[in-house]
């Protein structure tokens, strides 16, 4: 795949990631409008649809890479399909279903943890500027979701969407993790297009079970509009933007860029809704801020 990444993307990893959070945090907030007009398996596949026409043209030209595979390499693209498609934006989709943008923010914000934490179990030690980087990053989180108020999470309490939420985190941080392990050689947009060939193929029967046992589908413009966002932006150029990223700086400083999150809300909030921003705002996004900056090694360069 090396051969590829500069022809395909010639843009610096660290604004993927930056462009990628930001489709990611429209993707929350329409997640949870959506609620009460698609079902959160009928939002998956819809957006999967739409993001693998969008792939294919891409695809298909470079479609002989992915011949010659091993068994043990499709069963590498089956698990990375499984996890990182099928799994995590559905199971985010069934959480917001049941709790608030808010907690879904905060237990997302798990994901970089959970990164270095698993990859400190496979034998992989974490430098100290990375430890240190992902918790005043975390802190600033806290600091924006609490609204600087410690009472606020001392209240947090676990409900069955928040528990959805985490196992939504362990996938996205297994699927992270194992990037490194797919198939060298392999076109990066061949990869995608695989991949989500995979993961629709796992949701179509959840969809159609869902629809089946009584879950009903609005097709209004609101709904159209909303599946045509999260096709475009988090599914088709998120993913193709955090794959190649991920790829040149590694699963921890990939994973850490999710902790912008909270700060793309703030904006969004303000330039949309008109929200002012609080000094806690202001506060957060600094500390956030200054834990990227110090995992990613801004600081020497």
């Amino acid at each position: 795949m090396s051969g590829h990444k500069r022809s395909v993307l010639p843009v610096h990893p660290y604004l993927l990631l930056t462009l990628t959070v930001l489709f990611w945090s429209g993707n929350m907030v329409v997640g949870r409008g959506l609620r009460e007009l698609v079902p959160p398996f009928s939002l998956a596949v819809g957006r999967w649809i739409l993001a693998f026409l969008l792939t294919l043209p891409f695809a298909w030209p470079h479609r002989w890479t992915l011949k010659g595979l091993d068994c043990r390499q499709w069963l590498v693209l089956l698990v990375l399909g499984a996890l990182g498609v099928g799994a995590y934006n559905t199971l985010a989709y069934i959480a917001l279903a049941h709790t608030s943008a808010t907690n879904a923010a905060l237990l997302n914000s798990f994901i970089p943890i959970a990164i270095i934490a698993i990859s400190w179990f496979f034998g992989h030690q974490a430098k100290k500027s990375e430890l240190v980087g992902v918790g005043i990053s975390f802190c600033g989180v806290l600091t924006i979701i609490s609204h600087g108020d410690p009472a606020i999470l001392a209240g947090f309490r676990l409900n069955v969407g928040d528990v959805w939420m985490l196992a939504a985190v362990l996938s996205w941080a297994l699927y992270t993790l194992g990037l490194r392990w797919r198939p060298p050689g392999v076109h990066p947009m061949a990869l995608l297009a695989a991949l989500t060939a995979i993961g629709l193929l796992i949701l179509l029967p959840f969809a159609l079970h869902e629809l089946a046992s009584g879950a009903v589908l609005h097709p209004t413009a609101t709904a159209i509009a909303g599946i045509a966002y999260t096709g475009i932006f988090p599914a088709f150029l998120g993913y193709v933007f955090y794959n190649r990223a991920v790829a040149e700086v590694g699963a921890a400083k990939g994973g850490l860029f999710i902790h912008l999150m909270p700060v793309f809300s703030t904006i969004l909030a303000a330039i949309f809704l008109g929200e002012v921003p609080q000094l806690y705002h202001l506060l957060g996004i600094v500390m956030i801020l200054a834990g990227i900056w110090l995992t990613t090694g801004f600081n020497r360069r």
